[in-house]
């Protein structure tokens, strides 16, 4: 399954979680939202594009920036930023 790492600006308090949980949760392939606070970092997996979750996001009052994407595709796993020695996507 894929997952996105985005770093969230503006959360502050359980209310907030609640918030951004509220926004991402109903989108289409969103699958589960995992909410840290302390870091501002939100993992989501599941097959939502990553722009469909920082407008989501962005919407309901927290601008948002990917950290990473994981895709699993025919067994490869893919990350933005790949190209170093042992990456298998070229």
């Amino acid at each position: 399954m894929n997952s996105t790492e985005l770093q969230v600006e503006g959360m502050r308090c359980g209310s907030c979680v609640k918030h951004i949980n509220a926004a991402l949760q109903p989108l289409a392939g969103v699958g589960e939202v995992t909410v840290d606070l302390a870091s501002g970092r939100v993992k989501v997996t599941g097959d939502a594009e990553s722009d469909v979750l920082l407008s989501a996001l962005k919407e309901a009052g927290y601008p948002a920036s990917v950290l990473a994407e994981d895709k699993h595709e025919e067994g490869i796993n893919t990350k933005s930023g790949c190209g170093g020695s042992s990456c298998r996507c070229h």
